[in-house]
């Protein structure tokens, strides 16, 4: 890949022969077009893109800008460049280096930062992922009182096929346009469910004016004698005394009927525009194609919301974000409820439990969680709480995005990063408002100096995500593993209140494993900045303790097997290695498991209710094996036990050097029930005990059928056979 490096108009340093060299040492990496530093490629040197342009088109190859600022002028130069290949052939790549640094008061040694983010701009594009498509023909409702419902209808009906569904009790009685322009109802929704392109919208309509039936004719309006009819062509039944003049002169139309049972209506919309004051979603994030003002008060917001619904008709493609396999769910077995992390961060709502097994057909498997992709937007939230690895973010992939990690990581390390200005920390920040707001910051550095801002600091490798949420423990622990001093997380107001809790439980959890090893400082943090100078500082804070020997490994596609790597890597190197390090119980994806001797008959329900098969039976002793690596704490052992002799205990167990953890142990055994005829064991002491003790009062279980209770099976039925005093058929 070649790369087309430019100073800004000398306004910050870039050495080339530092970049040169460490991207020369760094896997993967190309130096191709790096002898050269330009000062004005999108003015004067224009031509240089060019002929860059022209040549990497001639050879396939991709090429790389390093600006951002002026992206769009350098693709329409590509377009407009003869024997230039189009981008969907071959692809150009942009890359900012003034803001995220250069620009910075640490911009004169930032060589070691520019290396590593011009790196990862090199790697090739990550796998593509399945598309979900949604078709929309431009049927959109608007719902909420009359006069604001007529007044948006009639901004969209140029470009949508609008229907107005007034709605919102007493706010609803205002005048409806006279000009029956468009489809019109009056009732209160019951139901609004789906997504763009599929909406379905049920409501009861009990007024006895049917406003699509009824022409504007204002007769009933004049011959009502109380006043009852308005404007909003609605009866006010309080008012009204029932004189039904009213009927009497909309008789050859038929709009009006106090007889009418309140009619219930169910139509389908592509889109929706919802003006009451409550909402139909409260949730951080509404299904597309819903667009909520409430009350119709904020005239900008409407506004918006209208600009973007007449963009909404066609076929429109989104990423599938999620990979969900099944097997791996620790949600539910056997109709018993588990872990519901995933559901309950989701913030649209598109996450909902399958642990009924009602209408399975036989043999299919029951329980886990069905995820609506229609209603997914990305965040990645639930692969980050996911303790199994089931929920996996797909846009890019767990080995993609480490790919991406580590490459910043080593690039920083070979270009002398650690040694001039610390260990790297990573600033993982969003693509929207979070890109703006590192970009702001650096433009702030150039403003007046009142400001007194020092912009990102050399060692801080901003990382953009698709959302923030959508990286978790398994990769921020690769990275502290890897070389990273810290990660932070950068929030803004994209994130939903559930998101932000998620990540603080996540990092208590990380940040547990670390102290417990002996780790100093503070290695993870939400970095929530209510302006520039609260950023600014923020970025300034000291480096913890990482790692003396990064990590070599690649992040794996399992989140629990990318985990394993970390946490054997972090204990090799730990400056004070434990037996245990005790964690959180929110958000803990390991520990163990107490089990009341007292309480437990070894009747291994357990065993057949675990899903990541972290307990185990003993074929040849009344054992409950248990192997601690593979429990994820989801509970579902506690739920299923019948004696509740279960408790969980999060903790990383390190004994033996981490071995121990990785082989199975006896948590609970029993003494044998032997047979009293051929003193063959089988079954436990305690369970025979019960199961004697709940039978002994019923009339099935008297006197030689209470012995058979003590007997194998073997033994029980040549009892039954041989007994001479048992009534056979032949004596009847």
């Amino acid at each position: 890949m070649k790369t087309l490096l430019c100073n800004c108009n000398q306004t910050m340093t870039l050495d080339a022969p530092a970049l040169s060299q460490a991207l020369a040492k760094t896997p993967g990496a190309s130096t191709e077009g790096l002898e050269t530093v330009h000062t004005l490629l999108c003015r004067r040197e224009a031509g240089a893109f060019q002929r860059a342009a022209k040549a990497t088109g001639a050879s396939g190859d991709e090429l790389l800008v390093a600006c951002t600022q002026e992206s769009r002028l350098f693709l329409e130069l590509n377009d407009e460049t003869e024997g230039a290949a189009r981008v969907t052939e071959r692809p150009i790549h942009f890359v900012n280096l003034r803001e995220t640094g250069g620009w910075g008061a640490d911009g004169g040694s930032a060589m070691a930062k520019m290396a590593a983010l011009i790196a990862a701009a090199q790697l090739p594009a990550p796998e593509p992922v399945p598309t979900v498509t949604y078709r929309s023909q431009g049927r959109c409702l608007v719902i909420g009182p009359a006069a604001a419902a007529e007044e948006a209808a009639a901004l969209l009906e140029d470009k949508l096929d609008v229907s107005v569904l007034v709605s919102g009790g007493a706010a609803a009685s205002t005048p409806i346009g006279q000009r029956h322009a468009r489809a019109t109802s009056n009732g209160r929704v019951t139901s609004l469910r789906g997504w763009l392109g599929n909406f379905e919208v049920q409501w009861e309509s009990g007024n006895p004016i049917d406003l699509d039936i009824c022409t504007r004719c204002n007769a009933c309006v004049m011959a009502c004698p109380e006043g009852a009819i308005g404007m909003d062509y609605q009866v006010n039944l309080d008012a009204c005394t029932k004189h039904r003049d009213c009927v009497r002169v909309c008789d050859a139309a038929g709009a009006i009927d106090f007889s009418r049972e309140p009619i219930a209506h169910e139509e389908n919309f592509d889109l929706v525009l919802d003006l009451r004051a409550e909402p139909a979603y409260t949730q951080h994030q509404p299904p597309q194609g819903y667009f909520s003002v409430p009350g119709a008060t904020d005239a900008r917001a409407l506004q918006a919301a209208v600009l973007k619904l007449r963009e909404l008709t066609g076929e429109f493609e989104k990423p599938k974000f999620f990979k969900y396999t099944h097997k791996l769910c620790a949600h539910s077995r056997n109709e018993q409820t588990g872990c519901t992390a995933c559901i309950d961060v989701c913030s649209t709502k598109a996450i909902r439990s399958d642990a009924s097994r009602k209408g399975k057909t036989k043999g299919e498997l029951a329980g886990g969680v069905i995820v609506e992709p229609y209603l997914c937007v990305g965040c990645g939230a639930c692969s980050t709480v996911c303790p199994s690895g089931a929920m996996a973010f797909a846009y890019p992939g767990t080995v993609d995005q480490g790919r991406r990690l580590r490459t910043l990581l080593t690039a920083y390390a070979h270009a002398g990063g650690p040694a001039k200005n610390g260990p790297a920390a990573l600033l993982l920040h969003s693509e929207g408002a979070g890109a703006r707001q590192i970009e702001a910051l650096g433009r702030a550095t150039r403003a007046p100096r009142k400001l007194a801002l020092q912009g990102v600091p050399a060692r801080v490798l901003p990382v953009a995500l698709w959302h923030t949420a959508s990286v978790g423990l398994d990769l921020w622990l690769t990275a502290i593993a890897q070389g990273a001093s810290q990660v932070w997380v950068l929030l803004t107001e994209e994130e939903a209140p559930e998101y932000r809790q998620a990540l603080r439980e996540q990092m208590d959890v990380a940040q547990a494993v670390l102290t417990g090893l002996g780790y100093s400082g503070t290695h993870f943090a939400l970095i929530e900045a209510a302006d520039l100078p609260a950023l600014d500082a923020a970025l300034r804070q000291p480096p913890a303790t990482t790692v003396k020997r990064a990590a070599a490994y690649a992040a794996q596609a399992e989140k629990r097997a990318t985990l394993e790597l970390a946490i054997d890597h972090l204990l090799a190197q730990a400056p004070q290695p434990v037996d245990e390090v005790p964690l959180p119980a929110a958000g803990a994806p390991f520990g163990t498991l107490q089990v009341n001797a007292d309480k437990c008959t070894l009747c291994l329900s357990c065993v057949s209710a675990c899903p990541e098969a972290a307990l185990a039976d003993n074929p040849e002793a009344p054992q409950l094996r248990f192997i601690e690596k593979n429990c994820v704490q989801c509970g579902l052992c506690a739920t299923t036990c019948p004696e509740d002799a279960i408790t969980l205990q999060p903790r990383l167990w390190l004994a033996d050097g981490g071995k121990a953890r990785k082989n199975a142990r006896v948590i609970a055994e029993a003494k044998p029930w032997v047979c009293v005829k051929c003193s063959k064991p089988f079954g436990t002491v305690r369970a025979i005990e019960n199961m004697i003790s709940k039978l002994s009062g019923h009339a099935a279980f008297q006197g030689a059928a209470v012995e058979r209770l003590k007997m194998c099976s073997d033994c029980r039925v040549v009892d039954m056979y041989s007994n001479p005093n048992e009534v056979r058929i032949t004596d009847l």
